[in-house]
């Protein structure tokens, strides 16, 4: 079951996630991991959780990520309050490669989806486990867009320029 506009966001979807702190703020700091409750922390916020195949991973690394960082500025004054990425990567690799990428706060959320659970309950997670690559717009608990890719390497309508014009 894929998501699509105007589907409500899946109750009770939690991811595990590793707060950023100044106090850990180097790549080699590990935090601890905890639950992030999307459905209730995302229920009166409009949101953008995109989503890709693996951390350190080249179209990931090299255009993925570094677009949203890029483009945050705008998407902030089109009223999102939370920007966040998602992979099946264990929360310590998260954290390390927002760290990597000089995200601090929580200008961009770094979600791991242990086992790709949430990612297969949508049918969005291919059969190694691994999530695809896809972008979801939830405004108020609303899905008001998503999209998944047609291929593992091909950044297009989930890169921040196009879901940015969905908003």
């Amino acid at each position: 079951m894929s998501l699509k506009a105007g589907d409500s966001f899946p109750q009770d979807v939690t991811f595990s996630y590793i707060p950023w702190a100044e106090e850990s703020s180097e790549i080699t700091s590990c935090g601890i991991p905890i639950n992030y409750h999307a459905s209730k922390e995302w229920a009166d916020k409009k949101v953008i959780l995109f989503a890709l195949p693996g951390a350190f991973t080249p179209v990931c690394s090299a255009n993925h990520v570094p677009e949203y960082i890029q483009k945050l500025p705008e998407i902030r004054a089109k009223g999102v309050d939370v920007v966040a990425v998602l992979a099946y990567n264990d929360a310590y690799v998260m954290s390390a490669w927002g760290k990597a990428n000089g995200v601090t706060g929580d200008d961009i959320l770094f979600l791991s989806d242990p086992e790709a659970k949430f990612s297969k309950s949508i049918g969005w997670a291919d059969a190694e486990g691994r999530t695809y690559r896809y972008a979801i717009v939830i405004d108020h608990g609303k899905v008001t867009y998503a999209a998944k890719e047609a291929a593992k390497n091909v950044l297009e309508v989930t890169s921040a320029d196009h879901v940015y014009k969905q908003l």
